[in-house]
């Protein structure tokens, strides 16, 4: 099957973390000393909705395989070079640039963003034509417009070219209060309830379900979804208005959750998702943005060249970058880290109930998953039946789940002594005291929690009804 074709449109960014320690104030200002470990760089604004893009989340109906353009300013400068640099497998279709490269650079600390300083711009395009805008969207699946307020949609020939493609292709707008209004015939716009009440500056205050059904006529779109954060998005189309409702979450850090719900709608969109279940995926995909830390820990897990929720691989002395710090911003306030371990061969009931579970018991949930030559030595010959790269990446596409991370030994002892959790969670019918690591764990201040499984459900029982009915 060959893959879906998207482009996005709109104002591409540099965005760097200078992550560090701090610990004490400056002698000549009363203001923070940060202690810079590392620096890490990443597309931001439309760079960021086309990496999400060209990474589809484990939810809904999108494509498996996507190639991803991008058509955006960028500027010949360092930053310049570095954002085009990092934009991996997306390829990238410059326009003409005005000024240096936007830059947004955050200086932070045990995961807390201390300041932000901002540099470049304005990043208005230059020597556009309709025909160049036009030839790149040409025979695009979708087409994303990411407006970041860089003038992108306001330039005449980019619009020009944007609203003749609406016409008969799908065009998702995420629109931008500095921005141009979406044109005519969008298939799907997807403001923020800050942002739709924008658009209708003047008009009577209302709700998000009415400022949705309201959008749709103002802005000629077939359909408008109003984002609501912990509500879930109001979508309105030619019949009414619905909500959409989100899962909790318990994550409160919702940079880039526009852009993951936006790009997950274009991607199932394009892939010939009706609107209603690309808004659901949507809705589903940026509830899992948030839960897993946002922008910030994906450009951190992406500058370590992490695309997928952290994994620890045999034989690693440390835990990986990206969990350490994890546990640094669940424990810098005041958290309580929560693991679980085991197999996790072909993932059933009872392993999501246990996992859900495991996870209300504090603010964050690892999961200790053997390798495969581990579950080999434990369960014998033919098992596993599914790879530990598969079952790692779907446990780590749970909501329930903040991280994954595989050992190879017959126990997870090793790896918990790395680890440390507050708690730790097994499933069965014995007492803590026959869990050999509960030693371990004890002696850290930790504590043991055995969970009933749910009765009923195994792997072995479901293997062995596989075979019964081949």
């Amino acid at each position: 099957m060959s893959a879906a074709r998207i482009v996005v449109v709109g104002d591409a960014l540099l965005d760097r973390d200078v992550s560090g320690t701090s610990t004490r104030l400056s002698p000549d200002a009363p203001v923070p000393v940060v202690d810079v470990d590392d620096v890490f760089a990443s597309p931001g604004g439309a760079g960021l909705a086309a990496l999400l893009c060209a990474e589809p989340p484990s939810v809904g109906a999108v494509p498996a395989a996507v190639d991803v353009t991008l058509l955006a300013p960028a500027a010949d400068d360092a930053a310049g070079r570095e954002l085009a640099g990092a934009l991996g497998d997306v390829a990238l279709e410059r326009l003409g640039h005005e000024g240096g490269t936007r830059t947004k650079t955050r200086i932070r600390s045990s995961g807390q963003t201390l300041v932000r300083v901002d540099e470049g711009g304005p990043g208005t395009p230059v020597g556009v034509t309709a025909a160049r805008v036009a030839a790149v969207l040409a025979g695009a699946d979708a087409v994303l417009v990411s407006d970041y307020g860089g003038g992108v949609t306001r330039d005449p020939a980019v619009r020009s070219a944007l609203e003749e493609h609406a016409r008969t292709g799908v065009v998702v707008w995420d629109p931008h209060p500095r921005g141009g209004t979406p044109v005519p015939g969008c298939t799907l716009v997807t403001p923020n309830a800050a942002e739709a009440a924008a658009a209708l500056e003047g008009a009577a205050p209302g709700s998000a379900r009415d400022l949705a059904g309201a959008l749709r006529r103002h802005w000629a779109a077939r359909a408008v979804a109003v984002t609501a954060g912990a509500d879930g998005a109001y979508l309105a189309t030619a019949t009414g208005t619905e909500l959409v409702p989100a899962a909790p979450v318990q994550n409160t850090d919702p940079c880039g959750a526009g852009d993951r719900f936006a790009s997950a709608a274009a991607l199932a969109l394009g892939g010939g998702t009706h609107v209603t279940a690309a808004v659901e995926t949507a809705v589903e995909a940026a509830g899992q943005w948030v839960a897993a830390g946002g922008a910030a820990t994906y450009r951190t897990r992406r500058a370590a060249g992490v695309h997928a929720r952290p994994v620890l691989h045999p034989g690693a002395e440390q835990l990986p970058r990206e969990v350490q710090e994890l546990l640094s911003e669940v424990r810098g306030r005041g958290g309580t880290v929560v693991a679980t371990g085991g197999c996790f061969d072909v993932l059933h009931a009872g392993h999501i109930a246990s996992l859900d579970a495991a996870r209300r018991l504090g603010d964050a949930l690892v999961v200790l998953l053997n390798s495969d030559d581990s579950v080999r030595r434990l369960k014998g010959h033919g098992r596993p039946v599914v790879g530990e790269a598969d079952r790692a990446r779907v446990l780590g596409a749970l909501r329930s789940v903040d991280a994954v991370v595989l050992f190879d030994e017959d126990d997870p002892r090793a790896t918990l002594n790395l680890l440390r959790p507050d708690v730790w969670v097994k499933g069965g019918d014995y007492t803590p005291e026959q869990l050999p690591e509960a030693v371990d764990v004890r002696g850290w201040g930790g504590r043991v929690t055995v969970l009933p499984y749910l009765s009923g459900r195994s792997t072995t029982a479901i293997l062995q009804k596989a075979g019964r009915e081949r």
